[in-house]
């Protein structure tokens, strides 16, 4: 039995970041001059280059935060599943992580709510090791195999289970090693660590630019989750204990008011002008030319409205139903996972 046998390939450091490091909208050159300090609101994302959260980052770098009168503080880790452990140990407010983590928290009597959905469609891709790639050409071929995750508990783990599940693999025949995201993950593809991984862009291109994967499961787009995973499965959001968030509505109203400019921004403009606004340290490992693309390829996952998708969290239930024995055959009530409320309430202009 090799289920939870992995090699802890990913150090995970974890880094407080006041807003984005060194460009924060929050500055004192940049912040508007306000009668009151700002609300603080900590939030933790897990490898905060991923571009599944360009939403988060514009809101900080446009200053749509300040404007609402928020400081956003954000803790960066290396492992999604660490993020909602912080929030629930009281660490931080709030998760930008995953929805379907509020499905798995909810089937173990915890209650939690994603307030605004920012991608549509996971925005990740299943790659074999480029070597292994004549005999790995789908899930199916995964039994007994290093599959790279970007850590225990998370969501690439949740889809990487599925997709064996769903292919005629036995969950407990694939073997998940994390390795986090970005040069970690590349690196062990390199060493032949892993011989097929689960991530996101920009450590996608970086796989492909250096000929070490091949793509075998593409769910960038709503399309291509369709045909992986039989249904929608949307990604990234922002959740905060349910208490909380009906202790601090103003505050939450706030930050989906922020939150939904940024998504409104982001369908107003191209790739690269989306690329000009991220700190240029997010796209160094591949150059800003293959971000771009990265981005441009994959630009349809996020939402344009911030509203849940339909039937999507009766999609995700259904996923992990399929293999995490904590949903599987318990009742969970999934109106109770996710409110439209506050998306609902933002200004239209």
């Amino acid at each position: 039995m090799f289920r939870r046998k992995s090699a802890l390939l990913a150090i995970a450091a974890v880094t407080a970041l006041s807003g984005i490091a060194g460009c924060s909208s929050n500055s004192p050159a940049t912040a508007p001059v306000a009668a009151t300090s700002p609300v603080l609101v900590r939030l933790s994302v897990s490898n905060l280059t991923n571009q599944n959260y360009i939403p988060l980052i514009l809101a900080q770098r446009l200053g749509l935060f300040a404007k609402q009168g928020l400081n956003v503080q954000i803790t960066n880790v290396t492992n999604g599943s660490q993020t909602f452990q912080m929030m629930l140990a009281k660490q931080v407010d709030g998760v930008v992580g995953f929805y379907d983590h509020n499905i798995d928290l909810a089937s173990k009597g915890t209650g939690t709510e994603s307030v605004i959905q920012l991608l549509q469609a996971p925005g990740m891709v299943e790659l074999a090791r480029a070597d292994e790639a004549a005999s790995i050409t789908s899930p199916a071929d995964l039994s007994g195999k290093n599959v790279g995750i970007t850590g225990l508990g998370g969501s690439t783990e949740f889809l990487a289970d599925y997709l064996a599940a769903h292919n005629g693999v036995p969950v407990n025949q694939i073997h998940p090693v994390n390795v986090a995201a970005g040069p970690t993950f590349v690196a062990a593809m390199q060493h032949n660590s892993i011989d097929a991984g689960i991530t996101t862009e920009p450590t996608i291109s970086q796989l492909l630019a250096k000929h070490l994967g091949k793509v075998i499961v593409d769910m960038r787009s709503a399309a291509g989750t369709q045909a992986a995973l039989g249904g929608p499965y949307p990604g990234t959001a922002l959740t905060f204990p349910t208490a909380w968030v009906e202790s601090h509505t103003a505050t939450v109203q706030k930050v989906v008011d922020a939150l939904v400019q940024s998504l409104r921004w982001i369908q107003q403009h191209s790739a690269e002008q989306i690329t000009d606004q991220m700190p240029a340290d997010y796209y160094q490992a591949i150059g800003k030319t293959s971000y771009v693309e990265a981005l441009a390829n994959e630009i349809g996952m996020f939402s344009p409205t911030g509203l849940m998708v339909t039937d999507g969290p009766q999609s995700v239930f259904r996923v992990l139903s399929a293999f995490d024995p904590t949903v599987k055959g318990h009742q969970v009530d999934l109106a109770k996972t996710y409110t439209d409320q506050f998306v609902q309430q933002v200004p239209s202009s």
